[in-house]
């Protein structure tokens, strides 16, 4: 039902490989643009589509912007090895030779936004913190734009990308670049982007900014915006964050940076239960580190997949552990497993409860239709859920009160009109469901309408019952609750299948 987020990257973008992480159960596949050109990914993305193509199993499209990210610039890309004690200086001058004395980075006002005292911290790229190739400096002191730090471990940066982090401290850059702005307008539209994964989200103003942003190029109205949470003051508007954005990337890397060790945990649980409450889709990152070079994850890391997962997340998101893992597909069939096995013991009564208690009274029609059926489903044990909805907003509902069973969402397109060419409406909706727990869409037939006769209804359920039987959710004899919209009004039953 935890729906699995995988970052494509050099270890994971043949054909095959994307194949099996498909059939291992990834459903959205994210494309960080921090590193690698348009064209290197477009050519991943063409490997993606063969292999959904060949699987036959549904996968959305994630476009992670770069945002206000700070990186050395290491032109000869040799290794530089600090020595804890010593001192180096950041400077912004970048044609200057990276050394174990001097680093560029591709930000100048590092000067006035540090002070003395101040922590910094460098890494590889999606770094696991645990690795001999990061190190923490402290702000000695600040000659005009450069910036002179005490070592405070001895390191090796080796690898092409490093990030910079500094603890606590604003960085004046806007959360859409340009470079962002012109990935998006190119590659997002020309592929249709699902969703857009906001790095850096410190206000709400961003996210609105991105949306308006989106708005004016086409197709791309209907991309969603997750706000990807990476800092203090992302954490400090929270709530108004939540309100604008669409779902919620809890970056936990570099929030363990800015914040310390033992904060981390109280923040996600308070985070995943705002986003439950706001039926908005939670997505937590950095789980099973240990697996970018072991075959199995560590104590520690199984444990806190299944506590992300009884805590309310959607879906867990993986990044240098497929991108540059040595097991792309075992990682993600790992996850799987260790997920499966913590919403069996998932307290759904409880949830409900706390879930019906939050949304008060009197509830919207919609709230009160989406509570029932999953009430209905849990009391008759139906082994499934059917949602006929076009927006998606209805299966989105159901699916945040948290059934024990499948949610089926049946997207039923609608024509829309350009005024120069028909054309159908759902597929973005579908696909957008692939990354909320325990929702799996299928699109129907448009020439079968939602709300009509009931003949017609009938047909479109017949379908996703033979869906629901191929899948293996579905056996002879099991209930099943559906629920739709005839004519004004809403219906819940419950049917029961013959042989």
């Amino acid at each position: 039902m935890t729906k699995i987020v995988g970052t494509l990257g050099p270890k994971s973008r043949s054909v095959e490989v994307i194949s099996g992480c498909l059939k291992a159960g990834m459903s959205v596949a994210r494309f960080d643009f921090s590193w690698g050109n348009p064209e290197y990914h477009q050519e991943t993305l063409e490997n993606l589509k063969a292999a959904i193509k060949s699987t036959k199993k549904l996968c959305a499209v994630m476009l992670d912007t770069v945002g206000p990210e700070l990186q050395v610039v290491n032109k000869s890309e040799k290794a530089i090895s600090l020595q804890a004690d010593g001192v180096v200086v950041l400077t912004p001058d970048q044609e200057k030779e990276a050394s174990s004395e001097l680093l560029p980075i591709n930000f100048d006002g590092l000067s006035k936004a540090v002070k003395k005292g101040d922590t910094i911290f460098i890494g590889q790229y999606l770094f696991t913190g645990s690795e001999t190739t990061s190190v923490w400096l402290e702000v000695s002191e600040v000659t005009g734009d450069d910036v002179v730090c005490v070592i405070k471990n001895s390191a090796t940066l080796a690898g092409s990308l490093f990030t910079l982090h500094g603890s606590q401290i604003r960085i004046e850059l806007p959360t859409l670049s340009d470079k962002d702005k012109e990935v998006i307008s190119t590659w997002g539209v020309q592929n249709k982007i699902d969703f857009l994964s906001l790095s850096y989200t410190r206000h709400a103003e961003d996210v609105r900014h991105a949306r308006e942003f989106l708005s004016k190029l086409g197709d791309l109205s209907q991309t969603q915006i997750f706000a990807k949470i990476e800092n203090v003051e992302g954490l400090n508007h929270f709530d108004e964050i939540l309100q604008e954005a669409d779902g919620i990337i809890l970056s936990r890397g570099n929030l363990g940076i800015d914040l310390p060790p033992e904060k981390v945990f109280l923040f996600q649980k308070a985070a995943l239960y705002k986003c439950n409450m706001a039926g908005k889709p939670a997505v937590v990152t950095r789980v099973v580190d240990s697996m970018t070079d072991n075959l199995r994850p560590t104590r520690a890391e199984a444990t806190d997949v299944a506590n992300a997962v009884l805590d309310g997340t959607d879906a867990i998101l993986l990044g240098a552990e497929t991108l540059r893992g040595l097991y792309p597909i075992e990682t993600i069939s790992t996850v799987g497993r260790i997920c499966s096995e913590a919403e069996k013991v998932f307290n759904q009564d409880l949830y409900f409860k706390k879930t019906v208690k939050y949304v008060g009274e009197p509830m919207t029609h919609l709230e009160s239709i989406a509570s029932s059926a999953v009430r209905a489903a849990i009391k008759v044990k139906a082994s499934v859920i059917i949602c006929f909805t076009s927006s998606g907003r209805a299966a989105r509902l159901i699916a945040k009160y948290r059934p024990t069973m499948p949610v089926l969402s049946v997207v039923i397109p609608r024509l829309k009109t350009n005024q120069l060419k028909w054309s159908f409406s759902g597929a973005f909706e579908a696909r957008q469901s692939l990354i909320v727990r325990g929702l799996f869409p299928m699109l129907a037939d448009p020439r079968h309408p939602a709300e009509s006769t009931s003949a017609t209804n009938e047909s479109v359920l017949k379908v996703a019952l033979d869906h629901g039987k191929t899948s293996g959710i579905i056996k002879s004899h099991d209930r099943v609750v559906v629920c739709q919209k005839v004519g004004d009004a809403s219906v819940v039953k419950i049917i029961e299948l013959e042989d």
